[in-house]
């Protein structure tokens, strides 16, 4: 399913959920309302994108510092023959957002929460020497986060 496949009210469910999805015991009846459809026809809609990959996921997003937790951006330069075993053990952290490769000398990426500084490098130097893969460690020192929506009807 792509963009091009979606009708008038299948956008307006894209729209409600990226950013106004209802904490209720059924959301999907509250979006309905919204909306001006039916409970059973939105989520049998969420679950058609959700199958076709246009939804990869429905979740919350946190401000991990307002919570107490510390973010820092990762790169390493990993071999091609090592890539799957280390990208596998990246994916494999629990506090792991964001895991990409890059056409680049540092060629992967990855975003880490972490209740603390330490924690942080802890778990970065387990990978380290279980792969044998140096990562450059970046910490946030300072948030720069935009709100990113994609309007999918037009007001």
């Amino acid at each position: 399913m792509s963009k091009d496949n979606l009708d008038d009210l299948d956008r307006k469910i894209l729209d409600v959920i990226q950013s106004d999805f209802p904490i209720a015991h059924r959301p999907y009846a509250e979006i309905a309302v919204k909306i001006g459809s039916t409970e059973d026809e939105v989520f049998a809609r969420v679950v058609k994108m959700r199958d076709t990959g246009l939804i990869r996921r429905i979740g919350a997003n946190f401000q991990s510092a307002k919570l107490g937790f510390v973010s820092t951006l990762c790169a390493a330069k990993v071999p091609a023959d090592k890539l799957e075993s280390f990208i596998e053990a990246v994916n494999a952290i629990p506090g792991v957002t964001h895991n990409y490769e890059r056409e680049h000398e540092y060629n992967i990426w990855f975003t880490l929460i972490s209740p603390s500084r330490e924690e942080a490098a802890k778990t970065l130097k387990e990978i380290e020497t279980r792969e044998g893969i140096p990562i450059l460690n970046l910490p946030a020192t300072r948030l720069f986060k935009i709100k990113v929506d994609f309007p999918m009807v037009d007001e």
